[in-house]
């Protein structure tokens, strides 16, 4: 059986969800990207803690949905497989970039961008592609993107911005080898300007670490 590929472009839709309100007290605005298996307004529970009269949180959410565990009740996300990375990629850099044209983000709030577990690689790509001058960038518990170098994050460090590694040191994610393996790959990235921050605990949200991230 011969079989051939094709590849067609088309408008389509999707949600994000936010939390708090932005307005003239705002001072952190905060991009969230969650882990697989999660939606948008469900990850957004994880930042209740923070002042809500300072932090406008904006969360956006991956478009593969699917049912967890196969009981067609639950739904759950995905932001990327092995298949198609780059065209759903670019998908998802489009995504992000309507989502910051309707926000408009002001230029006097301090931009926090954190990617947890699957988001990490989707935070660290959206970043580095857009060259975007956040304050803090958070990357907590996932997987550093081979392909990205360090002259995608020359301009952050340029600009004094923060950059922390979390994880859990229980992560069932994380064997001491690719624990190894991610650290090396943050050194070579950010040359040494990347904070790990370790905690006790497997691979979940820490909220009460969350504020001092500001």
């Amino acid at each position: 059986m011969k079989t051939s590929e094709h590849q067609v472009n088309y408008r389509t839709t999707n949600t994000y969800s936010t939390l708090n309100a932005l307005t003239p007290m705002t001072e952190h605005v905060w991009v969230v990207f969650h882990g697989i298996g999660y939606l948008s307004r469900y990850f957004l529970k994880y930042f209740d803690n923070l002042p809500a009269n300072t932090n406008y949180i904006i969360a956006p959410q991956a478009p593969s949905k699917y049912y967890l565990n196969n009981m067609y009740k639950n739904v759950g996300a995905s932001w990327l497989t092995k298949e198609n990375t780059v065209a759903e990629t670019k998908n998802d850099m489009a995504y992000l970039k309507a989502i910051m044209e309707i926000e408009k983000i002001p230029d006097r709030c301090k931009l926090i961008v954190l990617g947890f577990s699957q988001g990490v690689s989707i935070a660290m790509r959206w970043v580095a592609q857009r060259k975007l001058p956040c304050h803090h960038l958070v990357l907590y518990a996932g997987g550093i993107p081979n392909e990205l170098q360090a002259s995608d994050f020359k301009f952050l460090l340029e600009a004094n911005g923060k950059i922390t590694y979390i994880f859990g040191d229980s992560d069932e994610f994380l064997t001491p080898e690719r624990r190894d393996g991610e650290l090396e790959k943050l050194h070579r990235l950010f040359e040494g300007n990347a904070n790990p921050l370790i905690f006790k605990g497997g691979h979940e949200i820490k909220k009460e670490l969350l504020p001092a991230l500001i």
